[in-house]
């Protein structure tokens, strides 16, 4: 019998995975990796180069990313029975190999695996192989630690109302700011209320080719969705 196994790739760059990761990446038999249709995928591109020739690869394509809602109704219904076909695959092909599942960051920091692991309990052995966040490479793109002494550090999503955003925005230490893409004026209107606008900065592709730090009261165009907005604590300091 064998084994779904979830390996966290890390920030981006493909150095800053762990040797585990590494390992199993360049000797899988089958490997599956999220994608939106008709694109090549995070995932796939930051293991370009480390599959196996023989290896055979599985695009788990989304049926829907940012085309309606999420909070329509038929999003939900889309993706529930994608996840639901998946961990059904996922478990066929674990009866008897196992299958590595590639995972941005770490698998269990907003992954989207978790939403095959709550379907494949019971199903199939799993394993998960933790790794660096892609919120740590980006605070380091920006050359300053992001928490001093006592700093409390909060994380958002930019998809949360700009009410709850400048609220949390306003009662934190240190600040980071996931999923932006086209919320990036609700994210500013929320930082400027919480008077945080002007200490945040603006990270696109952190470690990666083409990594962009700027500070984000200058960015008016739209960004890339998985870009990340930081705020660094200023607490207690020797």
């Amino acid at each position: 019998m064998g084994k779904v196994i979830c390996v966290g790739l890390g920030p981006g760059d493909p150095e800053l995975m762990s040797v585990r990761a590494d390992r199993l990446i360049r000797t899988a038999r089958d490997v599956a990796y999220f994608r939106k249709a008709g694109r090549p995928g995070q995932a796939r591109q930051i293991v370009e180069g480390m599959l196996d020739a023989s290896a055979v690869e599985h695009s788990m394509e989304y049926p829907v990313t940012t085309e309606i809602p999420v909070a329509d109704p038929e999003y939900n219904r889309l993706l529930a029975g994608f996840y639901d076909d998946w961990a059904t695959r996922l478990a066929t092909m674990a009866s008897d190999r196992d299958v590595v599942v590639l995972c941005e960051g770490d698998p269990f920091f907003y992954g989207s695996f978790m939403h095959l692991h709550s379907r494949l309990q019971g199903r199939t052995r799993i394993e998960i192989v933790p790794a660096i966040t892609g919120m740590s490479g980006c605070w380091t793109a920006t050359g300053q630690p992001i928490t001093w002494g006592d700093d409390v550090l909060t994380v958002l999503m930019a998809t949360l109302p700009e009410d709850d955003l400048a609220r949390r925005a306003a009662d934190t230490d240190a600040l980071v700011v996931m999923k932006i893409g086209r919320n990036l004026p609700k994210l500013k209107r929320a930082l400027a209320r919480a008077g945080r606008l002007q200490d945040a900065w603006l990270v696109e592709r952190g470690t990666m080719p083409g990594q962009k730090v700027q500070p984000l009261c200058g960015v008016e165009a739209p960004v890339p969705y998985f870009t990340i907005a930081v705020v660094h604590g200023n607490g207690r300091r020797p």
